[in-house]
């Protein structure tokens, strides 16, 4: 026998798992086995190594990214500069804290500071220190903020959209000179008391929070529900009905004024770093020079309610997305029977699914704000946006818990939180059922409201 045959068979018996190949036996007929490979040609060999190794192979996983379809690459540079800072304060400022402040229900309060500095309250807004961008930049800042803490989007979109745009709206050019400077710097803190504890979809039906004129002075009396950041607030926009004229109107009530009093909600299970309130109106006087100006009736009520409803839309996606790459992440790194579960068929069938209702409400979402960025944004517009977003939303969250098992319910894991909040998404800013009316009504021509 030829040298390096004999050094050919003392490497292969060396190298045998002979334990293996016992175990292997009493599994297959290891002569068929011997016979069917040694018939394979030299290329199909190959491709059996090169599947079996692909199967076995431990890959770094790609980075976790929910922008699937690269939608943030149709900013322009200085807007995508604007997203990243945002990014990064949410990451290093607010993620870090997220769950601690979410468990006992308590406010940040000390970033708002530097969530000042980034310079994006009244982002879509024009003049008084406002940065004039875009409803899409808009959009994208509503999703950065929620895929960290949607309790934190939240805060925001009460002072940058409600109170800021009900005063930028309805104010007289006094009034914003007075407020949305400050406002925007946020060392003015503003809430938006709309919802009544007897009065919630039926808002436009009729408010119990009355307002009486005595001379240049106005009296409120009632009670409004769910305000976020009434507990912390400056002011607070009271919608109310005349009683002369039973026409709302919006006045901006500083906090301390005698007659207001804010009493925090407790024992929420969703949105629970959101300091949400209780207001008691007890012959509250404000100025007529406190009045919105320019808000005489509940259509003025609904134009602010539009324009903050597509943000809405964006915060439930942020949600969503949030929910999904910490999913995913945790996939790319649990481990059950020897390997990731990310390598599994049915964990892979569940993340392609998220992913495609999670692309899905962000392209829709981005075309919304489009439209708004066109002035063509209308009422039923908003309102489908919101249906679909909140109601995706919920089915995400629902699957990333499900991929986490039993750690899906627990804080740190960084799911639970995103199923929570999700809930309370898609009954703000209008439920389910009101707003499929207001679509309804645009596509049938006949309203169903009661």
């Amino acid at each position: 026998m030829a040298d390096d045959n004999k050094t050919s068979i003392f490497q292969l018996f060396r190298n045998l798992n002979i334990s293996g190949i016992i175990k292997l036996a009493q599994k297959v007929d290891l002569g068929k086995l011997i016979a069917k490979v040694n018939k394979m040609s030299e290329s199909d060999l190959k491709k059996m190594m090169k599947m079996l190794d692909g199967g076995s192979a431990d890959r770094e996983p790609p980075p976790v990214d929910g922008d699937f379809y690269d939608l943030s690459d149709k900013l322009s540079p200085e807007e995508r500069a604007i997203q990243l800072k945002v990014r990064e304060f949410m990451e290093t400022e607010v993620d870090p804290i997220a769950n601690e402040y979410w468990q006992k229900a308590e406010f940040p309060v000390h970033l708002i500071p530097k969530m000042g500095e980034l310079d994006i309250c009244g982002l879509t807004l024009e003049g008084y220190g406002c940065p004039n961008k875009s409803n899409v930049l808009q959009g994208f800042i509503a999703q950065e903020m929620a895929r960290i803490d949607p309790s934190f989007s939240t805060f925001f979109g009460v002072q940058s959209g409600l109170a800021m745009g009900a005063i930028y709206e309805c104010g007289s050019e006094e009034q914003k000179q007075k407020w949305l400077p400050s406002m925007q710097k946020m060392e003015t803190i503003g809430a938006f008391g709309l919802t009544e504890p007897k009065v919630g979809s039926a808002v436009a039906g009729g408010l119990t929070t009355k307002a009486r004129r005595e001379g240049d002075t106005w009296i409120l009396n009632g009670q409004k529900k769910w305000i976020g950041n009434a507990t912390f607030s400056d002011i607070t926009i009271i919608w109310a009905e005349d009683v002369d004229s039973a026409d709302v109107k919006g006045f901006i009530v500083e906090n301390d004024n005698p007659g207001f009093t804010a009493e925090k909600i407790e024992d929420k299970m969703a949105l629970r770093t959101v300091q949400n309130a209780l207001i008691t109106l007890d012959d509250c006087k404000v100025k007529e020079a406190d009045r919105l100006q320019h808000a005489e009736s509940f259509k003025d009520t609904s134009r602010i309610l539009r324009l903050t409803r597509a943000s809405v839309a964006w915060q439930a996606v942020g949600c969503a997305r949030g929910a999904y790459e910490n999913a995913l992440a945790y996939c790319n790194d649990r481990k059950q029977f020897g390997k990731t579960i990310g390598s599994f068929q049915l964990v892979q069938d569940l993340l392609v699914e998220m992913l495609t209702n999670l692309t899905a409400m962000q392209s829709m979402v981005y075309r919304l704000s489009e439209l708004q960025d066109e002035g063509n944004l209308t009422d039923e517009r908003a309102s489908l946006a919101k249906v679909v977003c909140t109601l995706k939303t919920r089915d995400i969250v629902s699957k990333a818990r499900e991929l986490l098992g039993g750690n899906g319910i627990l804080l740190r894991y960084n799911v639970a939180r995103f199923v929570a909040d999700s809930e309370a998404i898609y009954s703000y800013e209008g439920t389910k059922q009101i707003n499929s009316l207001i679509v309804g009504r645009a596509i049938t021509g006949k309203s169903a409201f009661v």
